[in-house]
């Protein structure tokens, strides 16, 4: 992603006007719109150059990849470029940034990308983690010992990697929660960390608490809207529905407020996994609700 001058002043903070539902308040952050793309897959796999047109239609300017078609990255630049669009950052697959790295690092500088994202990782012996196999401890040890590797080619490349949580690294494991592990076991020198905020919530954690456990940790924020479980727990993900933003249970205006106080967060981006509305009319409501806490 293309760096920027990180925070406005916090006192914009505190001229925040809370309505839920149709409220406006200042957004400390002072982010462009970022959509991650993968909300848009299907689209793109049928038009690519129609759903990036739509994206950047409904309000966005920066975006981040994921599930792109098969098509070469200067062609994929080419059409970013066309819709008016920048690739600041890249989701890739832990075989993509391991034993494919100088491919992918190739490829997602091409696209403009300066961040270089994880947002899975298997075991140890590089099967995926399942319900009759789950990630042990040492296999969550293994991902921190790759994801170092990885960051330090990253650097000299001159990309930042980092890793892309969900509700499993909550899932504790020979009792260690597996995403402290790997904040504490990965080197912030060459691991950064794209908080999704969404599954943090719906994993039944605080995000603004583990801000604040975890300073200058989180570099960008994934933003997207549930309605709640009763008792969100990271095991019962599925009991959690997802929604456009302003529609569901989550209130990130004390989530932006803390990353301004001790992270530095340059991007941030909406992610709209499934549509309760025609998807051209779900990106503008949430591009919408995105402007509406920089007002």
């Amino acid at each position: 992603m293309t760096r920027r001058t990180f925070l406005c002043s916090t006192a914009a903070a505190g001229l925040a006007l809370s309505m839920r539902g149709g409220f406006a308040w200042a957004n400390p952050l002072g982010l462009p719109a970022g959509l991650q793309l993968y909300s848009v897959r299907q689209q793109m796999a049928q038009d690519l150059d129609g759903a990036l047109a739509a994206v950047h239609a409904a309000g966005y300017t920066e975006v981040e990849s994921a599930a792109l078609p098969k098509k070469p990255a200067k062609e994929i630049r080419a059409a970013l470029d066309k819709a008016g669009l920048r690739c600041v950052s890249s989701h890739n697959s832990f075989a993509d940034v391991t034993t494919r790295f100088d491919e992918t690092a190739a490829f997602v500088k091409e696209l403009g990308c300066t961040y270089l994202i994880c947002p899975s990782s298997p075991k140890r012996d590089g099967t995926f983690p399942n319900a009759h196999s789950p990630m042990s401890l040492d296999d969550w040890h293994y991902a921190a010992e790759q994801f170092n590797s990885v960051g330090e080619k990253a650097n000299g490349v001159g990309l930042h990697f980092g890793y892309h949580n969900h509700t499993g690294e909550f899932i504790p494991v020979e009792g260690k929660v597996p995403y402290e592990e790997l904040l504490r076991l990965t080197d912030p020198a060459k691991v950064t960390f794209e908080m999704d905020a969404g599954w943090v919530n719906v994993a039944g954690v605080n995000p603004v608490q583990l801000m604040q456990q975890h300073p200058h940790r989180f570099s960008m924020l994934h933003v997207k809207d549930f309605k709640l479980a009763a008792n969100p727990q990271p095991d019962k993900r599925e009991e959690s529905v997802v929604t456009e933003l302003g529609r569901g249970s989550i209130d990130y205006r004390p989530v932006f407020a803390q990353a301004a106080k001790n992270q530095h967060i340059t991007h941030a981006f909406v992610e709209q996994e499934a549509f309760d509305v025609p998807w051209q009319e779900s990106l503008k409501i949430d591009a919408d609700f995105w402007r509406s806490l920089k007002a």
